[in-house]
């Protein structure tokens, strides 16, 4: 039986076991290259303190676009964050700080596609 599932340190989605990492499975801690390379920046760090600042002013859910938008504070840097902002809640996710919801409905932040909101987790 295959060991459980851990997240990525880098964008906060699951990790699946898998038979090469047999040996090493405990040092795995990114899901991939690319994430390995990119790490948790500063920045990174500033979105999720500003994502759960947001959430915990009391409302209801936040777009972690509108985040983007106030960490760069243009619309063509704010581009930019837009998908760090999204790997920020799914790390928030993943300490349990946060849920990630489609249409009112809380999802999976490893197969959510699309626009989501983060709320309080509860």
């Amino acid at each position: 039986m295959p060991p459980e599932p851990k997240t990525c340190r880098s964008c906060g989605r699951r990790i699946e076991w898998r038979k090469k990492w047999e040996r090493d499975w405990d040092q795995v801690r990114y899901c991939s290259t690319a994430c390995r390379r990119r790490g948790v920046t500063e920045v990174d760090e500033r979105l999720e303190a500003a994502l759960l600042e947001r959430v915990s002013r009391g409302r209801a859910a936040v777009d972690p676009a509108d985040v983007a938008l106030a960490v760069a504070g243009d619309d063509a840097a704010a581009a930019d964050l837009a998908e760090p902002a999204r790997r920020a809640a799914r790390r928030l996710v993943a300490r349990g700080e946060v849920e990630i919801v489609q249409r009112g409905k809380v999802v999976d932040p490893s197969t959510a596609r699309g626009a989501f909101e983060v709320r309080r987790a509860r």
